[in-house]
């Protein structure tokens, strides 16, 4: 009898079913379906971007040589000896690179080499250099980069000193040993290069895991949910999540993976982590670098949708995610299972899969932040700067109690017109307001937006960023408007995306019944959605108190509510009680979760799933055994049962009893009937003709607000800075709503 494989991953495989014609044949429609977008590189392009990498590797080991001579007086016979190697990472080193797109490289030197002399000698170099352009230098960032465009190529580079003598050409930059007596800013350029590679190394097929990659990140751009700095998903992300998904369905096609990976993720029992790996505590290095874990720092118990890296030291790639990052996230996913689900059905081609968002004719209301500069190479810092702050100002529209979504758009928009000056870009942001019924609302936004405007100005002083002519502009539009800012092209894509997402949900609503009986062709509802039962095995620890708790739970026996609440909100009582001795859970003031245990990592089933099996399963610990899989294709692994239902958005007016008594009416989401314009009308009626006439705002006195490090408390005098802040001719931003 052949031993049982050992596939990578947390838990053993779903299934290990093959594809079937059907599964190769839409496969091939989607390879298709993409190629009109750009995804895929011809070979004269590949080759271009070799060449360019050769290029710059030649100039790091000349450069190495260089300093080893003027700092060291090494002789010559062993300066060739020490070695230095340009490392790629990110979506080229994934193979998922589009046309155009840049590439994420890391200079790995040996010791006697600094970052000081990165930062100033390499960098002379390529300023020296007649291929490099548009060449900066952010050496105060997280993790520090040189950017540059290198003969048309648009390159990030990082830095690495390695404590080793000399650099091997084969070096596995995977191995823990290097990480030993290197600063924290070592590490973190290391751990983009460790984390790619890591997750080649734990996908079973790395051909279907690319092309299924290729359409989710087509997928999450045109959809405009592809951003880590803006607190969308960056590629890594999206990567973890595709490379869990192929763990799952290690021989699955990559249409089916696609098909799984919306079913899978859209009914993901966030906050529980999506692990490819189980998490490492302690190594044999002695290596003390934080690790991602909520029962240790508190900060980690308020990530909305953790998703681990798996190289050491884990941690969340997803710390930027807010809550409405993450509802906009949900509802594309869930929009997106819809679609295939479709297609599979053969009522719907995978192009529908990639029409652009309707973002422009979503929201009623938007807000636009538009950076300028006088000079291209103070724009491009600029533009980079506003962009890492965005986040800020979506997070002080989410603490309004009379905003309930705050939208960005990740793609800014360049200047409409010869007048906008040509170094100029725009981001917007849709708003949804909190609905009360039968009431009227005036709205300030001055607070919120005079906070960041503050803090963006007081943070780029700080950091001698700022210069003359740089500014932050502002504004509030209505939907109506945007033609003077967005290009009519755009505008259009906009509302065609519209009229195609209304008419298939007019049709999805009318066969309703029958999608639920045809969610996959061939399989069945349980085996389609019992795929996320896994249990994480955080600890040895987490196994025994599990495996203590298994007799507790009877198998084949209908559920009591007993054994109901035990799962969903005693668990972490039961299940893990030594773990959460000593570390009692914090309370999130974001969001009311009773009983959600965050160790374990679980999806929602359907109701055809056996809640009696999957709970044997949770309470046990324990992987399925993996020749229990291999004794039939269409066998499947136990599941665990779905945690407490994810809560209802808490409401922000409850904050303050003045902020209740606000009146208020807004629509969610604007009709598209409304196109004709005559609501719009209507509301420029209610509108007061000068502003002596509109009612004093409320909400501005009254709200209370979270103090934070990135955004001043300007509620206070004192904290008041005059700082030259770009918001309005009128510096106010007041909304009447009906």
């Amino acid at each position: 009898m052949e031993p049982a494989k050992n596939y990578p991953g947390i838990t053993s495989p779903i299934s290990l079913e093959g594809p079937k014609p059907v599964d190769l044949k839409l496969s091939e429609k989607l390879e298709e379906a993409m190629r009109p977008h750009g995804v895929f590189e011809s070979e004269e392009e590949m080759s271009h971007r070799m060449d360019v990498l050769h290029k710059i590797n030649t100039l790091v080991r000349e450069w190495i040589k260089d300093v080893s001579r003027q700092k060291n007086n090494y002789p010559e016979d062993k300066i060739d000896a020490f070695g230095g190697k340009v490392c790629t990472f990110g979506s080229y080193r994934l193979g998922v690179h589009t046309k155009g797109a840049d590439i994420d490289t890391l200079c790995v030197a040996p010791r006697h080499v600094d970052r000081s002399d990165f930062f100033s000698s390499f960098f002379e170099i390529l300023k020296n250099t007649p291929e490099v352009k548009d060449l900066r230098a952010v050496e105060e960032a997280f993790v520090p980069v040189i950017k540059m465009t290198f003969d048309g190529i648009e390159l990030d580079m990082l830095f690495a000193r390695l404590a080793l003598p000399q650099i091997p050409e084969e070096i596995d930059l995977r191995d823990e040993s290097l990480l030993k007596n290197l600063n924290e800013k070592c590490v973190r350029s290391l751990n983009g290069c460790r984390v790619t590679d890591e997750i080649l190394h734990l996908v079973p097929n790395q051909h279907s895991f690319r092309m299924t990659l290729r359409a989710i990140k087509l997928w999450a751009k045109k959809k405009g949910i592809y951003s880590n700095a803006l607190g969308f998903l960056g590629g890594v992300s999206w990567a973890m999540l595709v490379a869990r998904v192929c763990q799952l369905y290690p021989n699955a096609a990559p249409a089916t993976l696609l098909h799984k990976f919306f079913m899978i993720i859209h009914k993901w029992n966030w906050p529980q982590p999506v692990l490819l790996k189980a998490l490492v505590h302690e190594n044999k290095f002695n290596l003390s670098f934080p690790v991602w874990d909520p029962r240790v720092n508190t900060s980690d118990r308020f990530h909305l949708m953790p998703i681990i890296t798996p190289a050491y030291p884990q941690q969340n790639s997803t710390f930027n995610v807010t809550l409405s990052t993450r509802s906009i996230m949900t509802e594309e996913l869930k929009d997106g299972l819809e679609i295939v689900s479709k297609i599979y059905e053969g009522r719907e081609e995978w192009g529908a899969l990639f029409e652009p968002s309707n973002f422009f004719q979503k929201y009623k209301h938007y807000i636009v932040l538009t950076a300028s500069a006088v000079e291209e190479k103070d724009y491009l810092e600029w533009h980079g700067y506003v962009e890492s702050k965005i986040r800020l100002l979506v997070g002080n529209l989410e603490r309004n109690p009379c905003i309930k979504l705050a939208h960005v758009h990740p793609s800014p928009l360049g200047p409409l017109n010869e007048s906008d000056g040509e170094y100029l870009c725009r981001w917007f942001i849709g708003l949804t307001f909190v609905k009360i019924e039968n009431q009227n609302q005036n709205v300030d936004l001055t607070f919120d937006i005079q906070s960041f405007t503050n803090t963006v100005h007081k943070h780029a002083y700080h950091i001698n960023l700022m210069k003359d002519g740089m500014k932050v502009e502002i504004k509030h539009v209505k939907r109506r408007q945007l033609d003077l800012y967005v290009p009519p092209k755009i505008l259009l894509q906009s509302k065609r995306a519209a009229v195609a997402q209304e008419h298939r949900s007019s049709i999805g609503s009318a066969s309703k019944s029958e999608s639920n009986q045809t969610l996959h062709h061939s399989r069945s509802d349980t085996e389609l959605v019992r795929s996320n039962s896994m249990s994480v095995d955080l600890s040895e620890e987490i196994s025994q108190d599990a495996e203590s708790s298994r007799d507790s739970v009877k198998s084949g026996s209908e559920l009591s509510s007993t054994s109901k609440e035990a799962i969903n909100g005693d668990v972490r009582k039961n299940i893990f009680p030594s773990m959460l001795k000593d570390s009692p859970t914090l309370p999130n003031p974001k969001r009311k979760r009773e009983g959600s245990p965050i160790l374990l990592d679980t999806c929602s089933p359907l109701k055809k799933v056996k809640l009696e099996e999957e709970i044997t399963q949770v309470v046990s610990g324990s992987p399925v055994p993996t020749d229990s899989v291999m004794q039939s294709p269409n066998s499947k692994r136990e599941a665990s049962p779905a945690g407490s239902e994810s809560p209802v958005k808490r409401s922000r007016s409850q904050d303050d009893q003045s902020a209740v008594e606000s009146p208020m009416n807004v629509d969610e989401i604007t009709p598209l009937k409304e196109e004709d314009g005559s609501e719009e009308k209507e509301e420029e009626q209610q509108e007061p003709e000068s502003e002596d006439k509109v009612e004093k705002p409320i909400v501005n006195q009254h709200v209370k607000r979270l103090p934070s490090a990135d955004v001043p408390d300007l509620m206070s005098p004192q904290t008041n800075q005059n700082l030259p802040v770009q918001v309005m001719s009128n510096k106010n931003i007041r909304l009447k709503l009906k």
